[in-house]
């Protein structure tokens, strides 16, 4: 079996991601790979962690399916002018039939819950979101 911790964290990172920019919307934001995925060490050369670029590539994905938009990448550190995509923002705020928003949900399981409730989740909102 392979080893998931990657997408594990690809899930806890596009959520954090998510409700980042669902707290500032609708005003863009510069959002910080570190607030993200926690501190980086780089190297002796100055090159980041294999985590640290894993979330710079979250949310570089995001953006090129349609989930985010930014308008640019500050070196490897940030994204300037971030903010949710129109979909995205819909999908935050519909509420299920307990009531409960999406964002409300994202934000409890991303705080408290398992990876497996984590995955559950992204992949159902990622599937509501496939235009």
């Amino acid at each position: 079996m392979l080893d998931d911790l990657h997408i594990h964290d690809f899930y806890r990172d596009a959520g954090r991601i998510l409700l980042a920019l669902f707290q500032q919307f609708p005003a863009p934001a510069t959002l910080y790979v570190e607030d993200i995925a926690g501190p980086d060490t780089p190297d002796e050369f100055g090159l980041h962690s294999p985590r640290h670029l894993a979330c710079l590539g979250a949310m570089t994905w995001l953006k090129e399916c349609g989930y985010i938009r930014f308008s640019q990448l500050v070196r490897q550190e940030a994204v300037e002018e971030a903010a949710l995509s129109h979909h995205s923002f819909l999908l935050m705020v519909t509420r299920g039939e307990d009531g409960v928003s999406n964002a409300e949900k994202l934000d409890r399981i991303v705080r408290e819950g398992s990876s497996p409730q984590l995955e559950e989740l992204m992949v159902a909102l990622m599937k509501r979101l496939g235009h």
